[in-house]
C-alpha cells in the first residue's frame, strides 16, 4: 500500500542502521566470548533487524540484476550491503549442533551479495560456485597424483597471491573510508562523495564475502568429514576396524652419517634418514609427490642435473662421515655430560 510505502523510506534506512551497529558492536566488542549471551542477543536482534529490511528492499524492488549501477539512488546503494551483512551475522551463530546449518546460510547470504554486484558490474572478482564443493560428491576422493599435486601448488600459490593483493587493496579501502567517514555521517558530503563512500564500502564487503567463502567451504568439508567419521566409527560388534598406524615421533636426519650422530643423544626417539621415511610413508600407502616424481618418466634436463648435483653432494659428505666417526670414538672414550661441570644441563 501507499502508505506504507511512504514510511518504508526511514523505516528501512533505521533497519539497517540498527542491524549494522549491531554487527559493528559484536564485531568489535570488549565481550571475551562470542558465545556471551549478552553477544547472542545482539546477534539475534541484529538478524533480525536485517532480514526485515531485507524483505522490506524485496518488496520495494528496490534492485533488478538487469538494470544499471547509474540506475540506482545513491542514497539506496547502501541497501545493496544487507545480504553481506546478514551473511556476516549469520556466521556469528555459535550453536554447534546447527553450525552445518548457519555456514550453509551465511554463505548462500554472500553468494547473493556477489552474484548482485557482478550483475552491477561492480568489482572484478571470479564468482565462486553457488554452492559449496562436495555437496554432491561428497565421499568420493579427489584423484591425486603429482599432476594434481602441481596443479594444486600452482592454485596455492596464484590464490596466495591473490590474498596478499586482496589483503592490500582491503587495507587501501578501509583508509579511504576512514577518511571520508565523518563528511558523510555528518551530512556534508555531496551527492558524488555519498555515491563513492558506499561503493568503497561494497567493494570492501565484496573482498570480505571472497575470504568468507573459503573458509566456509573448508570448515563444511571438516565437518561433513566429521560427520560422516561420527556415522562410520560404530562399527558391528566383533569387526575391527583397519586404522592407520599413527607416525611415533623421530627425528629426520638428512643421511646415515647424520643419523649415526643425532642416535647418539636421543636414545628415545628413533632416528631415520629422509630415504627411509619416504620408505616407509610408501609403504603406509601415503604416495608422496617426490617419491612418484622420481619415478615418472619424460623426466626434464634440469631435474636430472639437479639428482646428479644431489648425488655429488652425497659423495663429497664423506668428510662429514669421517667427521661423524671420530665424534664416535670421542663418545667411547668420554661419558655424556662430559665437560658440563656446571651442571648446566
Amino acid at each position: 500500500s501507499m502508505a506504507e510505502g511512504a514510511g518504508a523510506g526511514p523505516r528501512l534506512a533505521e533497519l539497517l542502521a540498527t542491524g549494522r551497529r549491531l554487527w559493528e558492536e559484536v564485531e568489535t566488542g570488549a565481550e571475551p566470548s562470542s558465545g556471551a549471551p549478552a553477544v547472542q542477543d545482539k546477534v539475534r536482534q541484529g538478524l533480525d533487524a536485517l532480514q526485515r529490511a531485507a524483505a522490506m528492499v524485496a518488496q520495494l524492488e528496490l534492485f533488478s540484476e538487469n538494470e544499471e549501477l547509474e540506475e540506482i539512488a545513491s542514497a539506496d546503494l547502501k541497501y545493496l550491503l544487507l545480504p553481506a551483512l546478514l551473511g556476516a551475522l549469520t556466521l556469528k551463530q555459535v550453536d554447534l549442533s546447527r553450525r552445518l546449518e548457519h555456514l550453509e546460510s551465511a554463505r548462500a547470504h554472500f553468494w547473493r551479495f556477489l552474484n548482485l554486484c557482478r550483475s552491477y558490474g561492480l568489482g572484478s572478482f571470479h564468482l565462486p560456485p553457488a554452492s559449496p564443493p562436495g555437496e554432491g560428491d561428497a565421499g568420493s576422493p579427489s584423484p591425486g597424483g603429482p599432476a594434481a599435486a602441481q596443479h594444486s601448488l600452482v592454485a596455492m600459490a596464484s590464490s596466495r597471491q591473490a590474498k596478499i593483493e586482496r589483503y592490500k587493496q582491503k587495507k587501501e579501502l578501509e583508509n579511504r573510508l576512514a577518511s571520508m567517514r565523518s563528511s558523510v555521517e555528518s551530512g556534508q558530503a555531496d551527492e558524488d562523495q555519498i555515491r563513492e563512500f558506499y561503493i568503497l564500502q561494497i567493494q570492501k564487503w565484496i573482498n570480505t564475502s571472497l575470504e568468507e567463502i573459503e573458509s566456509i567451504d573448508q570448515e563444511m568439508v571438516i565437518l561433513r568429514s566429521r560427520g560422516t567419521a561420527k556415522q562410520s566409527s560404530a562399527p558391528p560388534h566383533g569387526t575391527s576396524r583397519q586404522v592407520r598406524a599413527p607416525l611415533k615421533p623421530f627425528i629426520l636426519t638428512r643421511d646415515a652419517a647424520q643419523a649415526k650422530v643425532f642416535g647418539a643423544g636421543y636414545p628415545g626417539l628413533p632416528t631415520m634418514t629422509v630415504d627411509d621415511w619416504y620408505e616407509q610413508r610408501r609403504r603406509q600407502g601415503v604416495a608422496s609427490g617426490q617419491s612418484a616424481h622420481q619415478r615418472t618418466p619424460g623426466i626434464t634436463d634440469e631435474e636430472l642435473q639437479k639428482q646428479q648435483q644431489e648425488k655429488k653432494e652425497e659423495e663429497d659428505d664423506e668428510k662429514a662421515l669421517q667427521k661423524a666417526r671420530n665424534w664416535d670414538d670421542w663418545k667411547d672414550t668420554h661419558p655424556r655430560g662430559y665437560g658440563n661441570r656446571q651442571n648446566v644441563g
